[in-house]
């Protein structure tokens, strides 16, 4: 019997970012609503089409969303508030609201916190669980999905967030995950049930919370919602899917548990061909994930053939090791040099690499095993021996700043004489249909130089000049010359390559593009200098120069696999001190470099947070700032993740101020710096730049209060929860206006002036 293959999940935005482009029509109500879903309906026929031709022999379905799977999860299971449930709306509307927001006259809907889906860069929006909650079956998405690809000829796998890591994933106010036990059990056996009688033979079950670190507690509520359902599974075989980690905690459990199928990582487990080598059961088949979902390089098969072989499972599925929504469509679309190209497998190309595996697996693959060894015969590039001597050299004194920071507060208060409650933003203006299309038009050479530049003086001045009006303490320059906060660095500094339609979603219709890191990274030229000092020379108040910090860098970038993550992230903050030191030298006097992925690759298991992580990335940011002027004031930002728990790394990361996203999270980590005596100056966003709503004077108001209970007011700065290049210009300076005007009434109530 020749060995299968599958997938865990396909990219869902299409080749060209169709789903993207309709919702936000949609949105701008320029679609209606069934065009939107025809489009839809589209993608999701290619996908199936597709793995069919490819060969995949277990297809899956329901891994489509028109914006967060875990929110697909939220409507299938009646985890939506009510009122949103009561809004006059259709369904597809509730869905959007309750993921963006909605403000209206049928109500006021807050959207629901947005955090790191595990250690990617790709978010999921948080369910919100109350005493209210009825947890019950009450969609049908997975089962219109299925009877889709039924019409097809194609009898799919359907995919599930399973229900320990929904009750995981989710928030609850007076209320545990344990609450919900009975009925979650009961509301997934009625999907079984209905499966069933589609005529479907397998369910995936998704339950990548196994892989992070799991006390008794968690334990007993993965055995207490799985032993009663596995027992009413009936003839559906149920594949307990896993992913980005291994489930040491949890392992006995699962191959005694009545599972039909077990999906492993085999990549960033460290410890699953150390546990499937105890014994994988007979009975059950080993789902292996030894392609890499989340990185675009090449297999090396005979590492992967390695790991199929020594699992010893007697039925065995070649599988990726998660969902290939975490890389770009396919190579096909881009214009890479054939010696280069053939380096790269995006999604598509992994599907040639399981069916290759397979072959090989089964003795009928010489051929291409021969050609991937060829591939990895010889060292892709050269190195810079200069840069990794530099690098191996580097002191303890090196990543330290002088004087202390407690020193450097004071000299910089007494330098920059600001207000209390100093304001400003996180950097990026929005980036209207104008200034992309100039962008775009000195790309293809259509303007020339002198014309380019033109255009982003204007743009430059336009805003310093409404800033000032409005009142804003601290400017920006507002980013209009840049595509992308880490692509722009990538394409000043050595060693990159950069995609022409990579494109990875990142949440809702919000896609990235993420570069390549091909070699050694050097700085080239300048990256900032130009438009930093030009914004400063046109007013007397303070600019921040703008940067995109190390860690964050290697972080949304596809990483090279051949040198250490470590290594790469020293690369690129001996690049980016280059900058910082320029910047102060033309008169830069308050520097932000954003680490807003600092959390992105922090292991999953606590225990390997510093060993394996923080131990080299938060002396790497040190690293570039390190040598600075003591009055020359660093902040950086941070969003959309969990902080509360690294507060202490964080701290030591030795900024002068940072900003955090805190709206979405009800400002909770207020909570956490308090009680880690956080010395840092803060700026908790104030406001959700996410959501489409504008925030009034009282609402911003009431949130600076609430700041202020937990933080001393010299230590608060107020801003955004993050850079508001996607939003509109009316919004965006209304959303500012507000923002300005509540704090000039917070500063009047504490007796200081404007």
């Amino acid at each position: 019997m020749m060995t299968t293959t599958t997938i865990i999940g396909f990219p869902r935005i299409g080749e060209k970012r169709e789903l993207k482009f309709a919702t936000e029509k949609y949105f701008k109500n320029v679609i209606d609503q069934e065009e939107l879903r025809a489009t839809a309906k589209r993608l999701r026929r290619h996908n199936w089409e597709l793995l069919r031709q490819a060969g995949i022999s277990e297809i899956p379905s329901n891994d489509f969303s028109y914006y967060d799977q875990t929110l697909d999860a939220a409507f299938l299971f009646n985890l939506v508030p009510q009122n949103v449930q009561d809004l006059p709306f259709s369904e597809l509307d509730k869905y959007f609201a309750l993921a963006r927001g909605y403000q209206g006259r049928e109500g006021n809907v807050l959207a629901w916190p947005m955090k790191k889906w595990f250690n990617t860069n790709y978010h999921y929006l948080v369910p919100q669980l109350n005493q209210d909650t009825r947890f019950k079956l009450t969609g049908d998405k997975i089962f219109a999905e299925f009877a889709e690809a039924k019409e097809l000829g194609i009898i799919t796998r359907p995919v599930l967030l399973g229900p320990f890591t929904l009750l995981k994933l989710s928030e609850y106010q007076n209320a545990a995950a344990s609450d919900f036990v009975k009925d979650a059990v009961t509301a997934y056996q009625a999907v079984f049930t209905k499966l069933i009688t589609q005529g479907a033979h397998w369910i995936q079950l998704d339950e990548p919370a196994l892989v992070k670190d799991l006390t008794a507690e968690d334990r007993q509520l993965f055995n207490d919602l799985y032993r009663p359902l596995l027992a009413a599974k009936g003839k559906l075989k149920v594949l307990l899917q896993t992913y980005f980690g291994d489930v040491r905690d949890v392992y006995d459990d699962l191959v005694k548990l009545p599972f039909d199928g077990l999906g492993l990582d085999f990549v960033e487990g460290k410890q699953t061909q150390q546990l499937v080598s105890r014994g994988f059961p007979a009975d059950k088949v080993l789902f292996a994930g030894v392609v890499n979902g989340k990185n675009i390089w090449r297999n090396h098969y005979d590492q992967s053939l390695a790991q199929l072989k020594a699992a010893g499972a007697q039925q065995i599925v070649v599988n990726t090791s998660c969902s290939l929504l975490h890389v770009p469509l396919t190579v096909e679309n881009e214009d890479f040099a054939p010696d280069v190209k053939k380096h790269f497998a995006f999604a598509k190309e992994k599907l040639a690499e399981l069916q290759d595996l397979a072959a090989i697996y089964d003795g009928r693959g010489a051929e291409q095993l021969h050609a991937n060894q060829a591939l990895f015969a010889h060292p892709r590039v050269q190195e810079d021996a200069a840069l990794h001597d530099r690098i191996a050299n580097l002191k303890d004194a090196d990543f330290i700043r002088q004087p202390a920071r407690p020193v450097r507060e004071q000299l910089q208060k007494a330098a920059f004489q600001l207000p209390l409650l100093p304001t400003t933003t996180i950097g990026s203006f929005p980036q209207t249909k104008e200034v992309r299309q100039v962008r775009r038009q000195f790309r293809r050479h259509e303007i020339s130089q002198e014309q380019y530049d033109a255009f982003i003086k204007g743009k430059i001045d336009e805003w310093l000049k409404w800033q000032e009006q409005v009142g804003l303490d601290v400017l920006v320059h507002g980013e209009f010359e840049r595509n992308d906060m880490v692509e722009y660095f990538g394409q000043r500094l050595s060693g990159y390559l950069f995609s022409k339609n990579a494109w990875v979603q990142s949440y809702g219709t919000r896609c990235v593009k993420p570069p390549i890191i091909w070699g050694d990274v050097k700085r080239q030229q300048p990256i900032t200098i130009k438009w930093s000092k030009y914004a400063q020379s046109q007013t007397k108040k303070l600019v921040k120069g703008m940067l995109t910090g190390p860690v964050t860098i290697l972080n949304w970038s596809f990483p090279r696999e051949d040198i250490s993550l470590k290594e790469a992230t020293l690369q690129l903050a001996l690049a980016i001190q280059e900058e910082v030191l320029d910047l102060e030298a033309n008169g830069i006097k308050i520097i932000q470099i954003d680490e807003a992925a600092l959390r992105e690759k922090l292991p999953l298991r606590k225990s390997d947070w510093y060993s394996e992580y923080l131990d080299w990335a938060i002396p790497a940011f040190r690293l570039v700032h390190s040598k600075v002027q003591p009055e020359t004031q660093i902040h950086t930002h941070m969003c959309y993740s969990e902080f509360t728990d690294i507060i202490p790394a964080i701290d030591a990361m030795d900024a002068d101020v940072i900003s955090f996203e805190a709206s979405r999270s009800n400002l909770e980590i207020l909570d956490a710096l308090k009680k880690q005596h956080f010395e840092t100056e803060v700026g908790p966003g104030v406001y959700d730049i996410h959501s489409p709503r504008i925030p009034s004077v009282d609402e911003v108001q009431t949130t600076i209060k609430r700041i202020l209970a937990k933080i001393a007011a010299p230590k608060v700065w107020i801003n955004p929860d993050c850079g508001l290049k996607t939003r509109g210009v009316e919004e965006t300076k209304a959303s500012l206006t507000n923002v300005l005007a509540a704090t000039r009434a917070v500063r009047r109530q504490l007796g200081e002036g404007d």
